[in-house]
C-alpha cells in the first residue's frame, strides 16, 4: 500500500493537492521514460499528488512462492506517476492540452480543452 509522505516537523500527511485529471480521463505522458505515450487513468491518488496510467510506467516484481510445490512469478503492474508528468489527451483531435474550467448552458462548471476547447465532463 502507497502511504502519504509525511511533514517531518509535525508528523502530518503532505497537504493534499486538487488534481486536474480523474479516473478514466485519457492522458499522454509528458516528461520521464515514457514520454509521449497515452493512456487512460486508471486510479488516482490524491493523497501523493499521483495517477495509475494504463501502459505506462510498467514495473516487474518477482513474487516468491506461498506454499510447497507452488512455483515463483513474475508479475508486471502500472506503478503510479506523477499528476504534473501527464497532460489531458484529445482522442478526436489528437493533441495533448493544459484544461481551463467554464460553465456550460445548464450553469455546470465543466472541464474544456484550451487547444481544442472540447469540454471533457
Amino acid at each position: 500500500m502507497i502511504t502519504p509522505k509525511t511533514n517531518t516537523k509535525a508528523n502530518k500527511p503532505a497537504k493534499r493537492q486538487k488534481m486536474h485529471v480523474k479516473k478514466g480521463d485519457t492522458v499522454q505522458v509528458i516528461s520521464g521514460r515514457d514520454k509521449g505515450k497515452v493512456g487512460e487513468i486508471l486510479r488516482t491518488l490524491p493523497a501523493l499528488s499521483k495517477v495509475v496510467v494504463k501502459g505506462v510506467n510498467i514495473k516487474t516484481k518477482h513474487v516468491k512462492p506461498q506454499q510447497e510445490g507452488e512455483s515463483g512469478q513474475i508479475t508486471t503492474f502500472e506503478a503510479p506517476v506523477h499528476s504534473s508528468n501527464v497532460m489531458l489527451y484529445s482522442d478526436k483531435q489528437k493533441v495533448a492540452s493544459r484544461i481551463c474550467y467554464t460553465f456550460n448552458d445548464d450553469g455546470r462548471k465543466v472541464r474544456m480543452l484550451k487547444k481544442t476547447g472540447e469540454i471533457i465532463d
